[in-house]
């Protein structure tokens, strides 16, 4: 199969880019898939309520097909559709969220196949907050499945160009839609008991759902890898994120964390192994090894989001076999980058 590229500018959605849409909704409706950028991530699309396309997806990635995938929708009218019920907690959401970075899992009805949910009788639904995205969900009859654009475990794509790596000649369509903004996927919160509780944090913070539902609990699997309880979210217990290199994260003072990496790259390189470090604008250059790269200011923990995933895949361009990465505050949106972070690194964590 040869993959298109179409590119498409968010800011000038004209009348060649709407035909361009139109076509790439109609690959959809065929059971076909498409990669699009979203505001957090790219992501790979089918049509949610076809489970052949949602197959192809879970072939596509070679990911685990218990491993549910979220439904994109363009419109809160659509989600009544799909569901037995639109809980009021979920009306309180989208109203303050959406559209936006805001997965919701919801008890799905009929509609929704089994292939979709992993198996599930929940569904997960977010409304994107890009309009290259709502305009392809239109175009596609109004349901779109769609997880990251990459091979499953690897870092998800902020840029195009990454989903051609992974997925060139194993789906229809890719359209390049420039880097996305958010750059980490989407906060999910289970609404289906007694209190909402978030199975993977994200841009939506705890402290910003606490404003709108008045409480909010935390699954424990999201940070603590000791934790023996059962991932509420089948995703939670796969690896993700992941570069080729060997990953770890150091945690500790900033001038210990500093000695240590530095050492630890000395080490490794005197091995003949290509060393790569992930420090902040204040601490890159304190660190020697082959490739030291800042993934943003701390002050601005956003912009640490926003180029995470970005720094992990250009070290897989090149070639570094060793890496070590400061840790990060887990308050706030840093929560949702230590997240990312352990599951890169396989929880493989270094506290000195």
């Amino acid at each position: 199969m040869e993959t298109e590229v179409v590119i498409i500018e968010e800011s000038n959605i004209d009348e060649e880019a709407k035909k361009q849409l139109k076509r790439a909704g109609d690959i959809m409706k065929m059971g076909g898939l498409v990669a699009f950028p979203t505001e957090t991530v790219y992501g790979l699309g089918g049509d949610a309520l076809n489970p052949e396309s949602s197959k192809k997806i879970y072939a596509a990635k070679g990911r685990p097909s218990d491993n549910p995938l979220i439904v994109h929708v363009s419109n809160m009218d659509d989600v009544a559709k799909i569901v037995k019920e639109v809980p009021e907690a979920a009306k309180k959401l989208a109203a303050a969220f959406w559209p936006g970075p805001l997965t919701m899992i919801m008890n799905k009805n009929e509609k929704v196949p089994y292939e979709t949910t992993g198996g599930l009788d929940t569904v997960a639904i977010r409304m994107p907050n890009n309009k290259i995205a709502l305009g392809l969900i239109d175009a596609a009859g109004g349901y779109i499945a769609a997880p990251s654009a990459n091979t499953s475990g690897r870092p998800s794509p902020t840029v195009a160009r990454y989903c051609e790596e992974d997925l060139s000649g194993k789906i229809e369509m890719i359209i390049d839609g420039g880097q996305v903004g958010i750059g980490l996927e989407s906060t999910i919160v289970d609404l289906t008991s007694d209190e909402p509780m978030i199975l993977r944090p994200g841009y939506i913070t705890a402290d910003m759902l606490k404003e709108v539902l008045g409480t909010i609990s935390i699954d424990r699997t999201i940070i603590d890898s000791t934790s023996t309880q059962k991932p509420k979210a089948p995703g939670m217990k796969y690896k993700h994120y992941a570069p080729k290199g060997d990953l770890a994260i150091v945690q500790g003072s900033q001038e210990k964390v500093i000695e240590y990496i530095n050492a630890k790259a000395k080490e490794a390189r005197a091995e003949g192994k290509r060393v790569g470090i992930i420090g902040t604008d204040s601490t890159k250059n304190l660190y020697e090894a082959d490739i030291v790269k800042s993934v943003g200011n701390r002050d601005d923990e956003s912009t640490i989001a926003h180029e995470l995933f970005k720094v992990l895949r250009e070290f897989d361009d090149e070639n570094v076999d060793v890496m070590f990465s400061e840790s990060f505050d887990e308050n706030g949106i840093g929560q949702a980058i230590m997240n990312r972070l352990l599951k890169a690194a396989g929880h493989n964590v270094i506290v000195l």
